[in-house]
């Protein structure tokens, strides 16, 4: 049988030539980064060209790109960085957010490092900037603003640069978690007021296991991970050093490719969502689909019956890889946390699919996809 991958928002393929570049750090460059002779001193130099070739794309300096085992440690990281470092005593967050941010900031809740406030969604799922600027300006404590750029369930995305100029109005510290966009979208980091976004590189046909964090030079914070003088005293631990020459390659081949790649897997989404309609009766599209939405990202709901209640089960049987959410949750078989926030007790009437796209999907494997599911439904 073969397998259709509809799953790229969970993780993608490593592209060959990734691995081709990583192949010489797996085998014969394989000196630690810290070691002093030559076998270390060439890795230190691999890994310094990867924060330059990261660094450029993003448009920040060097000194701005840390290196991290991917994108739920550099959350905590900033998280925590701004409450212990930079004195926020205020987070502001959406209930959307990633669980490596809800999870968090409710941490330092509970522990009382900080007061915690939910910025309001629009009908489409969007924050509601009105309500977030009225929520800066109520409190008088440093707030940390922690806001994802674009959603790993639905897809809709941040006025990145608007929520920006609000925390730079207010003088408050920003995180926005840009897991889904590094190596999909190009980025400007000097004409974003940002204090720490991060990225994974196995979103973007990179290895998983590597990520980064980017910190404002503006703003100084202390090690998250203590033990070691890596990562220029930030991250102790011996580098992943094939993880991070495979983090930059991979981020390069998709900034090569963005024009080529973004237009054609958008043209899939359309044709997917398309199909759908035409296909189903009652079936919805949760999150701004047509909007302001991730071109990979297509989030379906198809009305809760009996046939249609095991339909992420009866897909895996059938060779088809979806999620009902997040990659994380997925061993649970309940309405994920981003769709039981956005439709309150409507939820558990829907059966949430979230097909996400990449490179490698082809409109036959849409067909094949809609053919199977109407078979099913």
């Amino acid at each position: 049988m073969s397998r259709i991958y509809f799953d790229n928002a969970a993780t993608t393929a490593l592209d060959p030539e990734v691995l081709e570049t990583m192949m010489p750090f797996l085998t014969e460059k394989f000196g630690n980064p810290s070691s002093i002779y030559s076998y270390g001193r060439e890795t230190k130099i691999a890994i310094e060209q990867a924060r330059k070739s990261v660094a450029k794309i993003l448009n920040a300096s060097p000194g701005e790109i840390f290196f991290t085992s991917g994108g739920t440690e550099s959350t905590n990281t900033a998280i925590t960085a701004a409450t212990r470092d930079l004195g926020c005593k205020h987070i502001i967050t959406s209930p959307l957010e990633h669980h490596a941010t809800l999870h968090t900031v409710e941490h330092m809740a509970h522990f009382k490092h900080a007061t915690l406030d939910f910025v309001k969604l629009t009908d489409a799922g969007h924050v509601d900037l009105a309500h977030l600027e009225e929520l800066l300006a109520n409190n008088k404590e440093r707030t940390l603003v922690s806001l994802m750029h674009a959603n790993n369930e639905i897809g809709n995305m941040l006025n990145i640069k608007a929520v920006g100029e609000l925390c730079r109005k207010y003088d408050a510290i920003f995180h926005s978690d840009t897991v889904q966009t590094v190596g999909h979208y190009p980025f400007d980091l000097k004409d974003i007021y940002v204090h720490f976004i991060n990225a994974a590189g196995h979103k973007f046909h990179g290895p998983k296991g590597v990520g980064i964090l980017y910190v404002n030079e503006n703003i100084k914070i202390k090690p998250y991970i203590n033990g070691g003088a890596q990562e220029r005293n930030m991250r102790a631990g011996t580098e992943n050093l094939y993880g991070i020459v495979g983090f930059a390659k991979a981020l390069e081949i998709a900034t090569s490719r963005y024009e080529e790649d973004s237009a054609y897997i958008k043209g899939l989404k359309s044709y997917m969502a398309e199909k759908l309609k035409d296909t189903f009766e009652g079936v919805t599209f949760n999150g701004d689909t047509n909007g302001n939405s991730l071109y990979t990202v297509l989030n379906v709901s198809f009305p809760m019956t009996e046939r249609s209640d095991m339909l992420l089960f009866n897909l895996d049987m059938a060779g088809i890889c979806v999620s009902g959410g997040s990659a994380c949750t997925s061993g649970a078989n309940s309405v994920s946390h981003v769709i039981k926030a956005m439709y309150n007790g409507q939820a558990e009437t829907m059966v949430p699919i979230r097909f996400s796209f990449s490179r490698h999907n082809t409109k036959d494997e849409v067909d094949s996809v809609v053919a199977k599911l109407k078979e099913l439904v």
